[in-house]
């Protein structure tokens, strides 16, 4: 009989702790991060195991991630300064292979208007893909406000050929309890994308930057 996500709650409270506890002394805020091992699965053949998701996080991450956005010539002016970079559709065809690994190297999250994916995607593409980057359309009618809103509290789930997946859930500053239900949201999200009980299938870890891994 499987544990339900829920029960686990309490452990994930102990072991962030714990995690915290027994951290490094670095001089910096330290990333905490939740880790998920699968037992017994080949993600080659289980695509559901493998994952290049981006999940909003209810107390966001810590750190708000860099956002870039790339929007039509009249609307760019209009979010200069309110993220990390704003790129209007006549600069696109001047951006070098250099700079597309720069931008790649700076931006956690490339939001584009949907109108011009087709030419980030080929401008931007080859070099944010391969660092696990997202490019993300804004249909035509959204608020882009709202979605810079979003992404900020958004975290990477992020997988390659090997059986386990892991993501920021936030610092060691934050409220404990902010930590626990930034944890509980990530464990629920792929629970219900791999559709089988994640007790069954899964080790759960919690760790900092420079924290062993502790077993929830």
């Amino acid at each position: 009989m499987s544990i339900s996500i829920d029960a686990l709650k309490p452990k994930i409270k102990t072991a962030i702790e714990l995690a915290i506890k027994t951290k490094k002394p670095w001089k910096f805020t330290q990333s905490v991060e939740l880790i998920l091992t699968f037992k017994g699965i080949d993600v080659k053949k289980e695509q559901e195991f493998r994952f290049r998701d981006d999940v909003e996080l209810p107390h966001g991450p810590g750190k708000e991630p860099e956002i870039c956005l790339v929007l039509e010539d009249e609307l760019a002016s209009h979010y200069a300064g309110l993220v990390h970079m704003v790129i209007p559709k006549s600069k696109l065809d001047t951006i070098t292979k250099k700079d597309a690994k720069k931008i790649a190297q700076q931006c956690d999250f490339v939001l584009v208007r949907a109108t011009l994916m087709g030419v980030t995607g080929r401008i931007l593409g080859p070099a944010i893909g391969p660092r696990g980057r997202s490019i993300v359309p804004i249909p035509v009618n959204a608020d882009v406000q709202n979605f810079i809103t979003r992404y900020r509290k958004m975290t990477r789930l992020r997988s390659k050929d090997q059986p386990w997946v892991g993501c920021r859930i936030g610092t060691e500053s934050m409220i404990l309890d902010h930590l626990v239900d930034n944890a509980m949201h990530v464990l629920h999200y792929v629970e219900e994308k791999i559709k089988r009980p994640l007790t069954q299938v899964a080790r759960i870890y919690v760790k900092t930057t420079s924290s062993p891994a502790i077993e929830v």
